[in-house]
């Protein structure tokens, strides 16, 4: 990977951009000196010793004492495992003491990004009390095992339909999965280029997300707590899954 994606992805970790360049200054060359890394980085010496400190302060440096002070990364797996723990702490503040909210249950909402439509997706199905249904690609779906077999551990019904059984759930689909195989295209009229990017998801019930994932930032889906939508969108899947059951392609 390239040292500014590189960069990119330590400012998910909360760094700052020169706090990330110094980072990997100090990975790269080892035990260095204020003064060096301002000759290695061409970061200024001031702004050097202010990074220093801030890595320090975040947990990404130690600091050496010696004849003259000398800083040295933490290894980048013990940084980001001490920052995530960090941050489920300050999560589970947040959760306990912020205002109570709960998105509407009239409207639709829609999400942008396939980044974003994947976080819904994610805490959509580890939110699921009773029953999920699963419409999408089976490449798709195979982003989901961790989830799917945690909701099967819980008993939670996992219902999927897909033209084919999803990578790595075979033996799930044989024991604890219900699984749907889509209608060939000369049976429902629809080609499976058309449907690959397609996904719909019912929670419970009383949750539903559809839309086209493509992988890219102009995905888009709507999301809906809106109970006629949700009714309508239910009778869609079930005669669905009717006319897979009756075509004998289940």
């Amino acid at each position: 990977m390239e040292e500014a994606a590189l960069i990119e992805k330590l400012l998910a970790f909360g760094l700052g951009r020169q706090e990330a360049i110094i980072y990997l200054c100090l990975m790269k060359n080892g035990e260095l000196t204020g003064y060096e890394v301002a000759k290695l980085t061409g970061i200024s010496r001031s702004n050097v010793y202010n990074g220093l400190a801030a890595l320090a302060e975040h947990g990404a440096a130690y600091t050496m004492e010696g004849t003259s002070t000398k800083y040295t990364a933490v290894p980048v797996e013990e940084f980001c495992d001490n920052r995530i723990r960090f941050l489920q702490g300050v999560q589970d503040e947040l959760v306990e003491n912020c205002p109570k909210h709960t998105l509407t249950t009239e409207g639709y909402i829609t999400i942008d990004g396939s980044g974003h439509i994947y976080d819904k997706i994610h805490h959509m199905l580890l939110g699921a009390s009773q029953r999920i249904y699963f419409s999408a690609a089976a490449v798709f779906l195979e982003k989901w095992q961790e989830e799917i077999e945690e909701l099967l551990k819980r008993s939670i019904k996992v219902v999927l339909i897909s033209e084919s059984v999803p990578r790595g759930m075979e033996e799930l689909v044989k024991g604890q999965i219900i699984f749907y195989q889509n209608l060939p295209a000369d049976e429902e009229g629809i080609t499976v280029g058309d449907k690959s990017k397609q996904i719909r998801l019912i929670i419970d019930s009383a949750y539903v997300l559809t839309g086209e994932v493509a992988g890219s930032a102009t995905d888009t889906c709507l999301y809906s707590a809106q109970r006629n939508f949700v009714n309508v969108f239910k009778e869609a899947m079930r005669n669905e899954i009717k006319l897979i059951e009756l075509s004998g392609h289940k």
